[in-house]
C-alpha cells in the first residue's frame, strides 16, 4: 500500500534565544532526562502535574530549548491561536496571551481546569468547542480549558497536547493524563482521541517531519494526523516494535545499536527514546567516551560540548545506528553543530562543536542509555503508530545534507 498524505499541519520550531549558550542548553536537556529516570513524563514548554495519579506524572513542555508551535482555530468562525505544541501531555487551552472568544459553538461545561507547572501555573474553566487544525482536520466537540490565570507560558496563547508516546493510546496526547485536571477526576478526549473516533483519520497515528535548524529564528516542520507524507520520505518507513526495557518503555522508546566508522563500537545493544525536546544527542558515559576517543575530540570549557579541529572534521566518520533490521547513518556534518548558529551556544565563530553530549550518571536506574533528540530528529522522519505500539523512521531529503 502506498504512503498517502493524510492531513498534515505545518508547525514552527524555534531555537529559543533566551536559552544561555551550550552549558544551559545541556543543562536543560539532563534535566528532562532526569526527570525521565526519575518516571516522571516531560516535554518541551510546561510542567503538568496530574494528581490522580498515585505517582504524580509531570508534563515539562517550557523550559527547554527546543519549542515547537501551531496555528490552531478554535470557535466558529475559528479565532486563530498560536499555541505550543507538547509531546508529551494531552490537555489542550487557550487563554494565556490571547484571550478566549466565545461564539455560538461554544458550550460551558461547568467544569473547572486547573494545571500545576513547574515555572507558573493554569487556572480556567472548561468548555466544548470547535477546533481547526487545518480545513480537513477539525473537530465540532472538542474539550478546551480556558484559562482565567496562567503563568509560566510566553509568546503564545496556549498549549495543543501532542503525545508521540506509544506507551498511550491516543497519539495527540494521553487522554489518561487528563485526570486530575478536571474538577471530577473524569477523562477528557484528546484532540486526536476525537479525531479518529469521528473517522476523520484512518489510524491513531502521527507523522513527524523537521527541516534542520539553520539559522536564528522559525523553520518548518509538519504533523501527519493519521498518516505520513510521502513527499517527505526518501525510503520506506521501518518500524520497530517499542522497547520492553523500563524507563525507556514509558516513552518513545526503542533499542539501538551504535557503531562508528568501520565498526568501532560505540554502544551495544541498548535501550534509550527518541525525544522531540532534546536539544543533543545523548550516550551513556561508556559510550560517550568511546566516540570521545574514535573522534579525537576534546570538550570545550566554555560551551561544555565536544569540539573537533578542521582537519578532524575531513577525517570524521559516519556514525551508525541500527534499529531493527535498518541502518541508518548519521553523517559527519549531521554530527555537527550548525556553524551558522555557534554564537547561540556563546561559542567561537570559528571552532566546530559536536552534538554528542555525555548523560550523567543515573543513580543505579538502568534502562536509558541514549536519547535521540532534534540533533538527531531533524535528519529522519519519524512516525508514532499508538494502535500498533511501534514506532518508523525514514530516510528524508535532508539526511545526507550539508547544511550544518
Amino acid at each position: 500500500m502506498p504512503n498517502i498524505v493524510i492531513n498534515s499541519v505545518p508547525f514552527a520550531t524555534r531555537l529559543r534565544i533566551e536559552a544561555y549558550g551550550a552549558k544551559e542548553l545541556i543543562q536543560r536537556d539532563r534535566a528532562r532526562i532526569a526527570s525521565m529516570l526519575s518516571g516522571r513524563v516531560t516535554d518541551s514548554a510546561v510542567t503538568l502535574t496530574m494528581n490522580a495519579r498515585k505517582d504524580s506524572p509531570t508534563v515539562d513542555v517550557t523550559d527547554n530549548g527546543i519549542v515547537y508551535t501551531m496555528s490552531v482555530g478554535v470557535g466558529q468562525p475559528p479565532t486563530e491561536y498560536t499555541l505550543l505544541v507538547d509531546t508529551g501531555s494531552a490537555i489542550t487551552w487557550v487563554g494565556a496571551k490571547k484571550k478566549y472568544n466565545p461564539t455560538s459553538t461554544s458550550h460551558d461545561t461547568g467544569d473547572s481546569v486547573d494545571a500545576s507547572y513547574g515555572f507558573g501555573s493554569m487556572s480556567g474553566k472548561l468548555y466544548i468547542d470547535t477546533v481547526t487544525l487545518s480545513p480537513g482536520l477539525v473537530v465540532k466537540k472538542q474539550s478546551i480549558g480556558v484559562a482565567r490565570t496562567a503563568q509560566g507560558i510566553r509568546d503564545v496563547d496556549g498549549i495543543i497536547g501532542q503525545c508521540p508516546y506509544p506507551i498511550f493510546h491516543s497519539s495527540l496526547g494521553p487522554v489518561d493524563l487528563t485526570r486530575g485536571t478536571v474538577t471530577g477526576g473524569r477523562e477528557v478526549p484528546t484532540v486526536t482521541d476525537n479525531l479518529f473516533s469521528e473517522g476523520i483519520i484512518p489510524s491513531d497515528s502521527l507523522g513527524i517531519f523537521y527541516a534542520p535548524l539553520t539559522k536564528v529564528g522559525e523553520t518548518t516542520g509538519e504533523i501527519t494526523f493519521g498518516g505520513i507524507d510521502d513527499s517527505k520520505i526518501t525510503s520506506e518507513i521501518n518500524y520497530v516494535p517499542l522497547t520492553t526495557t523500563p524507563p525507556a518503555s514509558f516513552y518513545w522508546g526503542i533499542d539501538q545499536i551504535v557503531t562508528y566508522g568501520k565498526g568501532i563500537s560505540i554502544l551495544g545493544n541498548a535501550s534509550g527514546f527518541v525525544d522531540t525536546g532534546a536539544t543533543f544527542l545523548f550516550f551513556i558515559a561508556d559510550a560517550f567516551n568511546a566516540y570521545k576517543e574514535a573522534t579525537g575530540a576534546y570538550k570545550d570549557s566554555t560551551t561544555g560540548l565536544l569540539v573537533i579541529t578542521e582537519a578532524q572534521y575531513h577525517a570524521l566518520q559516519s556514525l551508525f545506528f541500527h534499529i531493527g533490521s535498518v541502518t541508518y547513518e548519521f553523517t559527519p556534518n549531521a554530527q555537527i553543530w550548525p556553524r551558522a548558529l555557534n554564537s547561540v551556544l556563546k561559542g567561537d565563530s570559528n571552532k566546530i562543536y559536536l552534538v554528542v553530549v555525555e548523560i550523567p550518571s543515573t543513580g543505579g536506574i538502568d534502562g536509558i542509555r541514549f536519547v535521540n533528540g532534534f540533533s538527531w530528529l531533524q535528519r529522519f522522519y519519524s512516525v508514532c503508530d499508538s494502535t500498533n505500539g511501534r514506532i518508523g523512521f525514514a530516510t528524508t531529503h535532508y539526511t545526507n545534507a550539508n547544511t550544518n
